[in-house]
């Protein structure tokens, strides 16, 4: 998203008092199709300001405003909600990417029958990775499932994508798992695996650290959370606050 920006010059905020309208999006459109090789990536939309538009570019989130002149890049925060709009339209991104998971890649601890599943992007060598492991009985206990994608963050080809490889290709994942998150290396194994797949969609939903927590629902909870705590946050996600 930087060479958009910097195409369009100076990053401003424009605000107007009037409603968009279809020649508003046209406005936008125009200004984009010069920049953006395939419009049909483009989604525009209104947000709670006048005059400010939100455009979703393939799996960015930026706001313009209605006559297509300024870009602006970065958060909306609602301050009376303390909501953050720019989150809650990128879940929907993220959502519709974890929709095209395959869940036979995944390697999973906990009750198929569990109150919650979640995801966790993880790297066998981050402490706090390990930490999280050590505590998958008491995860299980507060009625949570724990799946995890690799996401080694020395990047491809690095000794840590490695171990994950042959976690993916052992004939017993979870056993691997356990002796990644150990500190010890799992058995040498190569197959067709999803690693680098996974770490790629790591990056485009927005992971940049380990662990790092998100729902189906696209909601990122980051960092470790233990487990009791992350019982209570997805208690609230879920809108129960028995």
């Amino acid at each position: 998203m930087k060479s958009l920006a910097t195409s369009l010059g100076a990053v401003f905020l424009m605000i107007g008092a009037s409603s968009a309208s279809a020649t508003d999006f046209e406005a936008i459109e125009a200004r984009l199709s010069d920049l953006v090789p395939d419009m049909d990536q483009v989604m525009i939309s209104e947000t709670p300001i006048p005059g400010v538009m939100q455009v979703r570019i393939g799996g960015d989130i930026v706001y313009i405003s209605e006559d297509g002149r300024y870009l602006m890049q970065g958060r909306l925060i609602d301050m009376e909600t303390q909501a953050d709009l720019t989150d809650a339209a990128q879940s929907v991104l993220r959502r519709e990417q974890l929709q095209e998971l395959d869940r036979g890649e995944l390697v999973s601890f906990g009750n198929d029958d569990a109150d919650y599943e979640v995801l966790v992007f993880t790297d066998p060598d981050c402490g706090y990775c390990r930490r999280l492991h050590q505590q998958m009985d008491e995860y299980e206990e507060a009625g949570i499932k724990i799946s995890y994608l690799a996401f080694p963050r020395a990047g491809v080809g690095s000794q840590t994508y490695d171990k994950l490889v042959s976690v993916w290709c052992a004939e017993d994942r979870q056993g691997a798992m356990d002796v990644a998150k150990a500190g010890q290396t799992p058995t040498p194994e190569t197959c067709d695996n999803p690693v680098t797949e996974q770490y790629n969609m790591g990056q485009s939903l927005g992971v940049t650290g380990t662990p790092s927590i998100m729902t189906f629902n696209g909601d990122i909870i980051p960092g470790y959370v233990p487990p009791e705590r992350l019982r209570e946050r997805l208690d609230a996600l879920n809108g129960d606050d028995s």
